[in-house]
């Protein structure tokens, strides 16, 4: 291989002029080597010689059934909770999912955690919702705040059951973000 220096030095076509950047001076082709070959892509050689990768390298991990209902049960314990408790339970079914299945899976993990974070601000938006419909002033805002955390919760929850049921990570668009 030829020195930086020394290319750095080498004239330009246009006008005899040094590069100013060795990267923008021609490759060595004359003088490369017997191992050099100008016609062989760098990006698809393997790392390591003898280094194969296997099948399964870069695919995306599978999940089983096991934790799809698990996932599918942090995502949709919220909505059942609305419904029963009138919305004022629902960060507990996703709160006990994550505490006892956090350390058996990422999956599920990820998707109790994310099903915890958005339906505490959901729950937060309806508690200040019902606080500011006891005001006169306030239940102008307070019954809509209501509403979007309810149904915020409820459809946002049946889409997140869904996509775990088949498998796929789910992300809600609004969380505070309590558990990781």
């Amino acid at each position: 291989m030829t020195d930086p220096q020394a290319q750095n030095s080498m004239p330009d076509p246009q006008g005899g002029k040094p590069w100013a950047n060795p990267m923008d001076a021609p490759p060595p082709f004359p003088n490369a080597g017997p191992s050099y070959n100008a016609y062989s892509n760098p990006y698809t050689s393997t790392p390591n010689p003898g280094w194969t990768p296997s099948p399964n390298y870069g695919a995306p991990q599978r999940t089983s059934a096991d934790e799809r209902m698990w996932a599918m049960l942090a995502h949709l314990s919220a909505p059942i909770a609305a419904v029963v408790s009138a919305g004022w339970l629902t960060i507990v079914g996703p709160l006990v999912v994550y505490l006892t299945q956090k350390d058996r899976s990422h999956f599920v993990r990820n998707a109790s955690a994310g099903a915890f974070n958005f339906t505490l601000a959901m729950w937060l938006v309806s508690l200040i919702g019902w606080i500011l419909t006891f005001t006169i002033i306030g239940a102008i805002v307070g019954v809509p705040m209501i509403l979007i955390g309810a149904f915020g919760s409820i459809v946002l929850g049946i889409v997140g059951a869904i996509k775990s049921w088949n498998g796929e990570s789910y992300t809600y668009p609004w969380q505070l973000k309590v558990l990781n």
